[in-house]
């Protein structure tokens, strides 16, 4: 379908790589409702598109996403955020707490890498945050913005940023809302690479392009299962879930492939079944 205000383009081998783009470069891809509607749109079907492998979230222009838009912050009412359609889960099969308002990607099926192209404050650090993997150029900043806004912690950035960075970088970060380099995000991390700004996209999709090769795919979304539900588990839990799992796994056609590929010696082809 035709969106507004994010961009969904294929890419890769055999188009199974997706890249989301926010795309209002002229107010640094500032959060709308329209945006916000859009994206969660577009996630959910690319969750559910068989061809989609690995999912890229980039910005257009100078920035990723400079948070909410200040004139609908402006006029924003208490009760949007109580909102009904927030507060329910889309999937009865995955946790509910992974299908809030902001927090929904960790119960998307495929990686989701966020590549940080620029500004990234507020909500634009929330969506890095709950990104699978994050990369960014090597002139991002990130700033978490709300206690400049007489805000809060917002949509479980209390929780996700302490577990990233550690208790003492996540009150720092929150109560200060400095701005926080790549470089020193990288060195908390909160990055797994940081990359020149005109290389940035190009080495985010070579990556997904070895994730939507030569790995399974069914792997992938068990392991993302796993690692998203480990948090809110107990070790007992972890290993009941991965040993179910694991016995799964050894009757799919993607462990047989896998077996067969490395014998064989060549390319694999994997389903995902």
């Amino acid at each position: 379908m035709e969106f507004k205000q994010i961009e969904v383009t294929r890419t890769g081998p055999e188009d199974m790589i997706a890249v989301v783009s926010f795309s209002r470069p002229e107010k640094m891809n500032a959060l709308t409702k329209v945006m916000e509607a859009e994206l969660r749109l577009a996630f959910d079907q690319l969750d559910r598109d068989e061809r989609v492998r690995v999912i890229v979230l980039t910005g257009k222009g100078r920035a990723f996403c400079a948070g909410m838009d200040i004139d609908e912050l402006e006029v924003l009412p208490p009760g949007d955020i109580r909102a009904a359609e927030w507060m329910r889960p889309y999937d009865m099969n995955r946790r509910a707490d992974y299908q809030a308002r902001y927090t929904y990607m960790p119960a998307v099926r495929k990686p989701v890498i966020s590549a940080v192209n620029g500004a990234a404050a507020g909500l634009g650090m929330v969506f890095a945050l709950y990104s699978d993997i994050c990369f960014a150029s090597e002139s991002a900043v990130f700033s978490t913005a709300f206690s400049k806004r007489g805000l809060i912690a917002e949509h479980g950035i209390a929780w996700i940023l302490p577990r990233v960075v550690g208790p003492g970088h996540a009150a720092d970060l929150l109560y200060s809302a400095r701005k926080l380099t790549a470089p020193e995000a990288l060195a908390m991390g909160m990055l797994n690479r940081v990359f020149p700004a005109e290389t940035l996209l190009e080495e985010t999709l070579k990556y997904a392009a070895e994730l939507a090769t030569t790995v399974s795919p069914r792997s992938l979304r068990v392991m993302k299962r796993q690692l998203w539900e480990a948090p809110c588990q107990t070790l007992s839990e972890a290993v009941m879930l991965a040993n179910e799992e694991m016995f799964h796994s050894i009757e799919s056609e993607d462990f047989s492939e896998g077996v067969r590929h490395f014998i064989e010696k060549r390319p694999a082809r994997f389903t995902g079944k």
